[in-house]
């Protein structure tokens, strides 16, 4: 199974890597609690359940990585 072994944000999109050596980005408007979220905590992203999901504790929300790479993101987009 393919998990996250870091995380980040920078100039815009999450980036986390994967124990693959692959790289992922998503904008951080796809997540409504993200969109509208100041920038220093969109960057207070860590890992969680062994490598499987990205956590931002203070915004309270929580994206899978399987769900990131096959890019289904159930959160309402902020667009919408």
């Amino acid at each position: 199974m393919i998990d996250a072994v870091r995380s980040w944000v920078e100039d815009g999109p999450v980036w986390f890597g994967l124990s693959d050596q692959r790289l992922i980005s998503f904008p951080v408007s796809t997540y409504r609690r993200l969109a509208g979220a100041p920038e220093n905590l969109v960057k207070r992203v860590q890992l969680r359940v062994q490598g499987h999901a990205l956590r931002w504790e203070e915004l309270d929300e929580d994206i899978w990585v399987k769900d990131a790479i096959a890019g289904r993101f159930s959160s309402p987009h902020a667009h919408a």
